[in-house]
């Protein structure tokens, strides 16, 4: 689920900085460039695990600060493909059941992902599990918000997004023009770079409490059973 990912880069020190030591100053500096950021192709950055290589810093024309090559290695979150994760129900949508591990939001569950059969239920806005019984009826299990979760990761999307400029950037003259560029810089803001596609139409996956319940009635089942086998053989010793 978290790897360990080789990365380089030209670290600026600010002059203020000047009075610690080199490689705090630096490991302060990825974490506050890098930290909860997504890198394309890469993952979500967690933090610095150590710093492999110093290379001489050098102070540019016009700039105090100092800038030094490095190279690292940061701890990112991104989990393989048939990765097994335990999460909770963020939400329900037509789109799915989206996901939270509490420091990454963005996993879905598509519909055609979930527990067969399945229907979404507008009213509670929840998807529900038809899960059929023997006697050839079907049992509602509905996958409720805060609901713990076991999936497998079926895939990951990455996006590259650009970044929005400044609120009080020059507005166009002509309205159409105004109209076209605000929009699209509102899709590109809502773009989410990294989100995981995952699934659980499998035996033992789907919401804990599923299958928790299940192995207290077999478990329960059982030692009925152990019960009257061990009352045959008292009656038979008599």
């Amino acid at each position: 689920m978290f790897v360990l990912a080789e990365l380089k880069d030209t670290v600026r020190i600010a002059p203020e900085l000047f009075n610690l030591k080199l490689p705090e100053a630096i490991k302060d500096e990825v974490n506050r460039k890098l930290a909860n950021k997504v890198l394309l192709n890469v993952g979500l950055c967690i933090a610095l695990k150590d710093i492999v290589k110093l290379g001489d810093s050098i102070i540019l024309p016009g700039d105090g600060a100092s800038h030094t090559e490095v190279n690292f290695r940061y701890i990112v979150f991104r989990p393989m493909i048939g990765d097994v994760i335990t999460g909770k129900i963020r939400s329900c949508s037509r789109e799915g059941v989206h996901v939270t591990l509490g420091f990454f939001d963005d996993i879905l569950i598509p519909p055609s992902a979930l527990q067969h059969p399945s229907r979404f239920e507008e009213a509670e806005q929840a998807w529900v599990w038809e899960y059929p019984l023997e006697d050839g009826k079907k049992h509602d299990l509905y996958m409720d918000i805060g609901e713990s979760i076991k999936f497998r990761v079926s895939g990951e999307v990455f996006e590259e997004s650009s970044p929005i400029g400044p609120p009080d950037q020059e507005v166009a003259t002509a309205t159409a023009a105004s109209s076209t560029s605000t929009s699209a810089t509102t899709a590109e803001g809502n773009k989410t770079p990294y989100r995981i596609m995952a699934a659980i139409n499998e035996s033992g996956l789907g919401l804990l409490s599923w299958w928790v319940t299940q192995s207290q009635e077999e478990e329960g089942d059982e030692e009925e059973q152990e019960g009257e086998e061990e009352g045959e053989e008292m009656e038979e010793d008599e």
